[in-house]
Protein backbone atom coordinates (compact mmCIF):
# COMPACT_ATOMS: atom_id res chain seq x y z
CA UNK A 1 0.00 0.00 0.00
CA UNK A 2 1.52 3.03 -0.96
CA UNK A 3 0.71 6.74 0.99
CA UNK A 4 0.47 9.95 -0.94
CA UNK A 5 2.55 12.86 1.05
CA UNK A 6 0.51 15.60 2.37
CA UNK A 7 0.70 18.95 3.96
CA UNK A 8 -1.07 19.05 7.53
CA UNK A 9 -3.96 16.26 8.53
CA UNK A 10 -3.35 12.98 6.76
CA UNK A 11 -6.41 11.66 4.09
CA UNK A 12 -7.61 8.50 3.92
CA UNK A 13 -8.00 8.81 0.52
CA UNK A 14 -4.32 9.27 -0.06
CA UNK A 15 -4.17 5.26 0.98
CA UNK A 16 -4.68 3.52 -2.44
CA UNK A 17 -7.54 1.03 -3.34
CA UNK A 18 -5.86 -2.32 -3.03
CA UNK A 19 -8.77 -4.72 -2.92
CA UNK A 20 -11.73 -5.32 -5.68
CA UNK A 21 -13.57 -3.91 -2.84
CA UNK A 22 -11.90 -0.85 -2.60
CA UNK A 23 -12.08 -0.38 -5.97
CA UNK A 24 -15.34 -0.68 -6.80
CA UNK A 25 -16.23 1.52 -4.03
CA UNK A 26 -14.60 4.47 -6.19
CA UNK A 27 -16.49 3.87 -9.17
CA UNK A 28 -20.04 3.58 -7.53
CA UNK A 29 -19.53 7.23 -6.18
CA UNK A 30 -19.45 7.59 -10.23
CA UNK A 31 -22.11 5.25 -11.00
CA UNK A 32 -24.53 8.04 -12.50
CA UNK A 33 -22.23 8.43 -15.25
CA UNK A 34 -24.22 7.54 -18.58
CA UNK A 35 -21.31 5.14 -19.96
CA UNK A 36 -20.34 7.05 -23.02
CA UNK A 37 -18.06 10.07 -23.70
CA UNK A 38 -20.37 12.42 -25.86
CA UNK A 39 -17.78 14.38 -28.19
CA UNK A 40 -19.03 16.73 -30.82
CA UNK A 41 -16.79 18.18 -33.10
CA UNK A 42 -14.08 17.12 -31.09
CA UNK A 43 -15.24 19.25 -28.18
CA UNK A 44 -16.05 16.23 -25.14
CA UNK A 45 -19.54 17.64 -23.16
CA UNK A 46 -18.25 16.59 -19.32
CA UNK A 47 -21.38 14.24 -18.30
CA UNK A 48 -21.13 16.14 -14.64
CA UNK A 49 -22.50 14.71 -11.29
CA UNK A 50 -26.47 15.56 -11.23
CA UNK A 51 -27.03 19.37 -9.89
CA UNK A 52 -22.79 19.77 -9.70
CA UNK A 53 -20.36 20.97 -11.97
CA UNK A 54 -17.32 18.81 -10.82
CA UNK A 55 -16.71 15.06 -11.15
CA UNK A 56 -13.47 12.91 -9.79
CA UNK A 57 -12.61 9.79 -11.03
CA UNK A 58 -10.50 7.37 -9.68
CA UNK A 59 -9.02 5.59 -13.17
CA UNK A 60 -7.11 2.38 -13.30
CA UNK A 61 -7.69 1.52 -16.67
CA UNK A 62 -4.87 1.03 -19.48
CA UNK A 63 -7.15 3.11 -21.59
CA UNK A 64 -5.89 5.52 -23.94
CA UNK A 65 -8.41 8.63 -25.26
CA UNK A 66 -7.26 10.07 -28.53
CA UNK A 67 -7.23 14.36 -29.28
CA UNK A 68 -10.15 16.10 -27.68
CA UNK A 69 -10.73 19.52 -25.57
CA UNK A 70 -13.94 20.52 -23.12
CA UNK A 71 -14.72 23.76 -21.37
CA UNK A 72 -13.73 21.84 -17.99
CA UNK A 73 -10.60 22.47 -16.28
CA UNK A 74 -9.04 19.17 -15.82
CA UNK A 75 -6.19 17.74 -13.37
CA UNK A 76 -4.84 14.86 -13.45
CA UNK A 77 -2.32 13.24 -10.54
CA UNK A 78 -0.90 9.73 -10.84
CA UNK A 79 -1.70 7.87 -7.99
CA UNK A 80 0.72 4.42 -8.82
CA UNK A 81 3.21 4.69 -12.33
CA UNK A 82 3.24 7.00 -14.35
CA UNK A 83 0.87 8.66 -17.30
CA UNK A 84 1.34 10.29 -20.90
CA UNK A 85 -0.33 13.30 -21.92
CA UNK A 86 -0.10 15.07 -25.26
CA UNK A 87 -1.05 18.82 -25.78
CA UNK A 88 -0.34 19.51 -30.21
CA UNK A 89 3.11 20.44 -29.86
CA UNK A 90 4.59 18.51 -26.11
CA UNK A 91 4.27 15.18 -23.98
CA UNK A 92 4.08 15.64 -20.23
CA UNK A 93 4.84 12.95 -18.53
CA UNK A 94 4.06 12.33 -14.94
CA UNK A 95 5.44 10.42 -12.57
CA UNK A 96 3.21 9.59 -8.95
CA UNK A 97 2.27 12.61 -6.92
CA UNK A 98 2.87 15.08 -10.52
CA UNK A 99 0.01 17.41 -11.21
CA UNK A 100 -0.58 18.38 -14.17
CA UNK A 101 -3.28 20.96 -14.87
CA UNK A 102 -4.69 21.46 -18.46
CA UNK A 103 -6.67 24.68 -19.34
CA UNK A 104 -10.03 24.39 -20.55
CA UNK A 105 -10.43 23.72 -24.73
CA UNK A 106 -6.76 23.18 -24.79
CA UNK A 107 -6.48 20.12 -27.08
CA UNK A 108 -5.20 16.81 -25.84
CA UNK A 109 -4.81 13.38 -25.55
CA UNK A 110 -3.88 10.54 -23.16
CA UNK A 111 -1.32 7.63 -23.44
CA UNK A 112 -2.30 4.90 -20.28
CA UNK A 113 0.39 2.41 -19.37
CA UNK A 114 -0.80 -1.13 -19.18
CA UNK A 115 -0.72 -0.95 -14.93
CA UNK A 116 -0.99 2.40 -12.99
CA UNK A 117 -3.84 4.29 -11.17
CA UNK A 118 -4.49 8.09 -11.09
CA UNK A 119 -7.21 10.53 -10.12
CA UNK A 120 -8.88 12.75 -12.77
CA UNK A 121 -10.62 16.01 -11.70
CA UNK A 122 -12.70 17.88 -14.05
CA UNK A 123 -14.38 21.10 -12.78
CA UNK A 124 -16.04 23.77 -14.61
CA UNK A 125 -14.66 27.18 -13.87
CA UNK A 126 -17.98 29.15 -14.23
CA UNK A 127 -18.34 31.85 -12.91
CA UNK A 128 -14.50 31.99 -11.46
CA UNK A 129 -13.14 32.50 -14.64
CA UNK A 130 -15.58 35.64 -15.15
CA UNK A 131 -14.47 37.17 -11.53
CA UNK A 132 -12.26 40.37 -11.54
CA UNK A 133 -9.74 39.21 -9.29
CA UNK A 134 -9.37 36.10 -11.83
CA UNK A 135 -8.21 38.04 -14.86
CA UNK A 136 -4.79 38.05 -13.79
CA UNK A 137 -4.31 34.45 -13.27
CA UNK A 138 -6.07 33.72 -16.67
CA UNK A 139 -2.36 34.31 -18.51
CA UNK A 140 -1.59 31.34 -16.46
CA UNK A 141 -4.04 29.44 -18.14
CA UNK A 142 -2.42 29.71 -21.60
CA UNK A 143 -0.39 26.56 -20.89
CA UNK A 144 -0.40 23.36 -19.57
CA UNK A 145 0.83 23.63 -15.81
CA UNK A 146 2.97 20.36 -14.62
CA UNK A 147 3.85 20.86 -11.14
CA UNK A 148 5.84 18.42 -9.28
CA UNK A 149 8.07 19.30 -5.80
CA UNK A 150 11.13 20.01 -7.67
CA UNK A 151 9.14 22.64 -10.37
CA UNK A 152 7.41 24.60 -7.60
CA UNK A 153 8.75 23.86 -4.51
CA UNK A 154 7.43 26.42 -2.30
CA UNK A 155 3.57 25.71 -3.04
CA UNK A 156 3.74 22.20 -3.90
CA UNK A 157 2.90 19.97 -0.67
CA UNK A 158 0.28 23.19 0.02
CA UNK A 159 -1.43 22.46 -3.48
CA UNK A 160 -0.83 18.34 -3.38
CA UNK A 161 -2.36 18.88 -0.34
CA UNK A 162 -5.53 20.44 -1.55
CA UNK A 163 -6.52 18.37 -4.19
CA UNK A 164 -6.34 15.70 -2.09
CA UNK A 165 -8.84 17.37 0.08
CA UNK A 166 -11.02 17.78 -2.73
CA UNK A 167 -11.10 13.72 -3.40
CA UNK A 168 -12.04 12.90 0.44
CA UNK A 169 -14.68 15.11 0.41
CA UNK A 170 -15.95 14.38 -3.44
CA UNK A 171 -15.31 10.48 -2.62
CA UNK A 172 -16.92 10.47 0.99
CA UNK A 173 -20.17 12.27 -0.60
CA UNK A 174 -19.81 14.92 2.30
CA UNK A 175 -22.70 17.66 2.32
CA UNK A 176 -21.92 20.53 0.65
CA UNK A 177 -19.01 18.56 -1.47
CA UNK A 178 -19.04 20.95 -4.41
CA UNK A 179 -18.51 24.56 -2.36
CA UNK A 180 -15.77 23.07 -0.48
CA UNK A 181 -14.04 21.65 -3.61
CA UNK A 182 -14.33 25.05 -5.27
CA UNK A 183 -13.15 26.56 -1.74
CA UNK A 184 -9.87 24.28 -2.65
CA UNK A 185 -9.82 25.08 -5.99
CA UNK A 186 -9.60 28.64 -4.89
CA UNK A 187 -7.05 28.63 -3.10
CA UNK A 188 -5.01 26.33 -5.52
CA UNK A 189 -5.24 29.17 -8.21
CA UNK A 190 -4.14 32.05 -5.34
CA UNK A 191 -1.01 29.67 -4.63
CA UNK A 192 -0.13 29.38 -8.35
CA UNK A 193 -0.71 33.26 -8.76
CA UNK A 194 1.62 34.48 -5.42
CA UNK A 195 4.24 31.58 -6.78
CA UNK A 196 3.99 33.51 -10.16
CA UNK A 197 4.18 36.65 -9.04
CA UNK A 198 7.37 35.67 -6.91
CA UNK A 199 9.48 34.05 -9.17
CA UNK A 200 8.94 36.79 -12.29
CA UNK A 201 9.67 39.56 -10.04
CA UNK A 202 7.23 41.50 -12.35
CA UNK A 203 6.51 44.30 -9.38
CA UNK A 204 9.80 44.21 -7.63
CA UNK A 205 10.70 47.18 -5.02
CA UNK A 206 7.00 48.62 -5.32
CA UNK A 207 5.48 49.64 -2.44
CA UNK A 208 1.87 48.04 -1.77
CA UNK A 209 0.23 50.29 -2.92
CA UNK A 210 2.00 50.97 -6.61
CA UNK A 211 2.23 47.45 -6.50
CA UNK A 212 -2.02 47.18 -6.25
CA UNK A 213 -2.75 49.98 -9.08
CA UNK A 214 0.12 47.98 -11.05
CA UNK A 215 -1.81 44.62 -10.69
CA UNK A 216 -5.32 46.51 -11.58
CA UNK A 217 -4.03 48.04 -14.54
CA UNK A 218 -2.72 44.98 -16.25
CA UNK A 219 -5.72 42.93 -15.55
CA UNK A 220 -7.57 46.03 -17.11
CA UNK A 221 -4.93 45.38 -20.33
CA UNK A 222 -6.11 41.60 -19.77
CA UNK A 223 -9.76 42.24 -19.95
CA UNK A 224 -9.20 44.65 -23.30
CA UNK A 225 -7.10 41.91 -25.23
CA UNK A 226 -10.18 39.05 -24.75
CA UNK A 227 -12.90 41.68 -25.84
CA UNK A 228 -10.83 43.21 -28.84
CA UNK A 229 -8.40 40.37 -29.86
CA UNK A 230 -10.35 40.26 -33.10
CA UNK A 231 -9.46 43.95 -33.85
CA UNK A 232 -6.29 45.28 -35.63
CA UNK A 233 -4.43 45.61 -32.08
CA UNK A 234 -1.00 47.02 -31.51
CA UNK A 235 1.31 47.34 -28.70
CA UNK A 236 1.09 51.19 -28.71
CA UNK A 237 -2.78 51.18 -28.58
CA UNK A 238 -3.05 48.40 -25.17
CA UNK A 239 0.28 50.32 -23.82
CA UNK A 240 -1.85 53.59 -24.03
CA UNK A 241 -4.87 51.85 -22.62
CA UNK A 242 -2.42 51.03 -19.61
CA UNK A 243 -1.20 53.76 -19.30
CA UNK A 244 2.35 52.60 -19.90
CA UNK A 245 5.01 53.77 -22.16
CA UNK A 246 5.55 50.99 -24.81
CA UNK A 247 8.09 49.95 -23.60
CA UNK A 248 7.57 49.86 -19.87
CA UNK A 249 4.52 48.08 -20.61
CA UNK A 250 6.60 45.84 -23.40
CA UNK A 251 8.97 44.41 -20.50
CA UNK A 252 6.31 44.03 -17.46
CA UNK A 253 3.70 42.00 -19.72
CA UNK A 254 6.12 39.95 -20.14
CA UNK A 255 7.49 39.48 -16.80
CA UNK A 256 3.79 39.19 -15.21
CA UNK A 257 2.56 37.23 -17.80
CA UNK A 258 5.42 35.14 -18.98
CA UNK A 259 4.80 35.54 -22.25
CA UNK A 260 4.87 38.65 -25.37
CA UNK A 261 2.26 40.73 -25.83
CA UNK A 262 1.97 39.52 -29.41
CA UNK A 263 2.43 35.61 -28.37
CA UNK A 264 -0.57 36.47 -25.95
CA UNK A 265 -2.59 37.81 -28.87
CA UNK A 266 -1.30 34.99 -31.14
CA UNK A 267 -2.90 32.68 -28.21
CA UNK A 268 -6.34 34.26 -27.96
CA UNK A 269 -6.45 33.96 -31.39
CA UNK A 270 -5.73 30.50 -32.19
CA UNK A 271 -8.00 29.98 -29.15
CA UNK A 272 -11.33 31.35 -30.89
CA UNK A 273 -9.90 29.93 -34.16
CA UNK A 274 -9.80 26.43 -32.67
CA UNK A 275 -13.67 26.38 -31.79
CA UNK A 276 -14.21 27.98 -35.12
CA UNK A 277 -12.33 25.57 -37.49
CA UNK A 278 -14.65 22.88 -35.76
CA UNK A 279 -17.90 24.73 -37.64
CA UNK A 280 -18.23 23.23 -40.69
CA UNK A 281 -20.31 25.82 -42.27
CA UNK A 282 -17.36 28.52 -41.99
CA UNK A 283 -14.21 28.43 -44.62
CA UNK A 284 -10.62 28.72 -43.55
CA UNK A 285 -10.64 32.03 -44.73
CA UNK A 286 -13.77 33.57 -43.06
CA UNK A 287 -12.33 31.76 -39.51
CA UNK A 288 -9.07 33.79 -40.07
CA UNK A 289 -10.76 36.70 -40.98
CA UNK A 290 -13.23 36.49 -37.63
CA UNK A 291 -10.27 36.42 -35.29
CA UNK A 292 -7.98 39.23 -36.33
CA UNK A 293 -5.63 37.40 -38.75
CA UNK A 294 -4.58 39.81 -41.61
CA UNK A 295 -4.49 37.20 -44.59
CA UNK A 296 -5.01 33.26 -45.02
CA UNK A 297 -0.95 32.93 -45.67
CA UNK A 298 -0.37 34.72 -42.35
CA UNK A 299 -3.34 32.79 -40.53
CA UNK A 300 -2.00 29.04 -41.85
CA UNK A 301 1.86 29.89 -41.02
CA UNK A 302 0.75 30.95 -37.61
CA UNK A 303 -1.46 28.34 -36.96
CA UNK A 304 1.09 25.62 -38.34
CA UNK A 305 3.82 27.28 -36.15
CA UNK A 306 2.28 27.26 -32.84
CA UNK A 307 -0.13 24.31 -32.89
CA UNK A 308 1.80 22.04 -35.10
CA UNK A 309 -0.80 21.08 -38.18
CA UNK A 310 -2.36 23.37 -40.40
CA UNK A 311 -5.92 24.64 -40.19
CA UNK A 312 -6.90 22.00 -42.72
CA UNK A 313 -5.55 19.28 -40.96
CA UNK A 314 -7.08 20.61 -37.22
CA UNK A 315 -10.30 20.23 -39.35
CA UNK A 316 -9.98 17.26 -40.62
CA UNK A 317 -8.73 15.82 -37.30
CA UNK A 318 -12.05 17.16 -35.37
CA UNK A 319 -14.31 15.69 -37.88
CA UNK A 320 -12.13 12.40 -37.54
CA UNK A 321 -12.71 12.21 -33.89
CA UNK A 322 -16.64 13.27 -34.08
Amino acid sequence: MSTFPTSGTKSLLFQLATTPEEVAAFYRKNSDFPGYRDVKENVEDISFQKDSSVRIWYNNLPIPFGFHRHTALEIIIPAEGTYDIYSQTECYHLEKGDILIVPPLEMHRIEAPRTGSRFIYLIDLGNISDMPAFTGLKPLLTKFIHITAETHPQVYDDIHGLFGEMRDVYFSSSEFFELSIYSDIYRVFVLLGQDHLKKSDAFAGLNLITKKEYLSRFNSVLNYINEYYAEDLTLEMVAEHSGFSKFHFSRLFKKYTNTTFYDYLIYKRLQAAEQMLADADLSITEVALRTGFSSISTFNRTFKRKKNCTPREYRLMCRKND
